[in-house]
């Protein structure tokens, strides 16, 4: 018999065995100041592209404000318990409700964080003879969800239609054996490439199959739509979206999340989502805080022209140079590059140290071998003057990875992983 950990001494994993050359700079880095379009990495002042503060609202004086009288009021712990037994207040309440009428829909239920809080969803939505099918590009979280699940899943095609309908082909026959239900399960925005999930052609497979639709929707809340509900608004859908779930750590600049649907359904899932049953309530100052927040999204639409003007100036300038980024229809910018992740470290490093470029670095196993995703995340915070110097330091760093500088300057470091 093997000691457990054996294995964690012989592979550090895809990531992990880079540890040594990429902690503290490349992952784990430590960006410091106050949450803006400028902060400070490792003493030096760069242009932040990698905090999902949206709408700017982090260090948005009203909100500091409140935050801080709600932390004088309430303290850290209030209340105490989780929310079935002692950590239920009116305010908890009147957040969902307003979540709901924002969302057009009939109930909302809060949840502590929305990566568990999205695990606990597929969990008790589906049992062991309910089938999901799922798009091969979700995030971590509804992966997770789905792990737990004892029955079966398929996976579709990212964004492919046609290959969601042959696995719901495949799930129709295999529910009418089991007896079980259809759980279809997509993002309104993906995260890592900013496509809006083809929500409105999902939904219209609902004439031909029976099944139920979730909605994880951290990037499109507070970004798309005419309001700011999200990609079911911009597409049209949301009246077709079953569960709609949702983040407060992007457009609201907080902690928790929350989920919402007919009343039936979120009377049921209050009383089945482990992860809230068996978890303390949502602090009060945080409630408080998310409720002026919400406040703010529904009062203040400049927030999202100032977002999308950015957006728009940020996307053209980057087609405009002929980068690549993708096919994105939200405010997440990709860049894709060719090289290896030894040229992606090298090319990081000058962004960050000699042109004052702070983005986030995405590589295999996240994207294929061969592949540097820069990706960025533009605020209502930055500024025109930030694309500008942006633009002009990435066209430059293109250069120097076409013309072979980072390959040069990386053959040590390949080398020494032996690679």
């Amino acid at each position: 018999m093997k000691d457990l950990f054996e294995k964690i001494y012989k592979d550090k994993g895809p990531l992990g065995k880079w540890a040594s050359q990429a902690e503290g700079y490349f992952v784990f880095p430590k960006l410091e100041g106050q949450i803006s379009n400028r902060m400070k990495f490792q003493g030096k002042d760069v242009i932040t592209w990698s905090i999902n503060d949206y709408l700017g609202l982090a260090n948005h004086p009203e909100v500091r404000k409140v935050d801080a009288e709600a932390g004088a009021a309430y303290g850290s712990a209030y209340p105490m318990g989780a929310r079935m037994m002692s950590g239920h207040t009116a305010l908890h309440e009147q957040l969902q409700e307003e979540l709901a009428a924002f969302v057009n829909k009939e109930a909302a239920y809060l949840l502590n964080f929305g990566y568990q809080g999205m695990v606990s969803t597929i969990d008790a939505l589906v049992g062991k003879d309910d089938i999901i099918v799922y798009d091969v590009d979700a995030h971590a979280c509804i992966i997770d969800g789905v792990r737990l699940h004892m029955g079966k899943r398929f996976t579709y095609k990212h964004n492919d239609v046609e290959s969601l309908e042959k696995n719901l082909e495949r799930a129709t026959k295999m529910a009418e054996q089991t007896g079980g239900g259809i759980l279809v399960i997509s993002e309104g925005v993906f995260g890592m490439r900013g496509e809006q999930g083809r929500l409105k052609e999902i939904a219209a497979l609902k004439k031909k199959f029976n099944f139920r639709f979730l909605v994880d929707d951290a990037h499109g809340f507070g970004t798309l739509g005419k309001t700011g509900a999200g990609a079911g608004e911009e597409q049209g859908v949301q009246d077709d979206i079953d569960v709609y779930f949702a983040t407060f750590a992007k457009s609201m600049a907080a902690t928790g999340a929350f989920i919402a649907a007919d009343k039936e359904i979120i009377d049921y899932l209050k009383y089945n989502l482990r992860s809230q049953m068996f978890a303390k309530s949502l602090q009060m100052q945080l409630v408080v805080g998310a409720l002026k927040r919400l406040d703010m999204l529904r009062s203040m639409p400049e927030l999202k022209n100032n977002l999308w003007t950015i957006v728009n100036a940020l996307q053209s300038g980057l087609k405009e140079r002929g980068f690549d980024i993708g096919t994105t229809q939200s405010c997440v910018t990709p860049v894709f590059l060719n090289g290896s992740i030894p040229e992606a470290m090298a090319l990081v490093r000058d962004l960050r140290e000699n042109y004052g470029i702070f983005c986030s670095i995405v590589v295999y196993p996240v994207v294929p071998k061969g592949i540097i995703l820069l990706r960025m995340i533009p605020t209502a915070t930055h500024t025109l003057e930030d694309v500008e110097v942006t633009l002009n330091a990435f066209s430059a760093i293109r250069s120097r990875l076409e013309n072979g500088t980072y390959k040069r300057l990386s053959a040590a470091v390949a080398a020494a992983m032996g690679e």
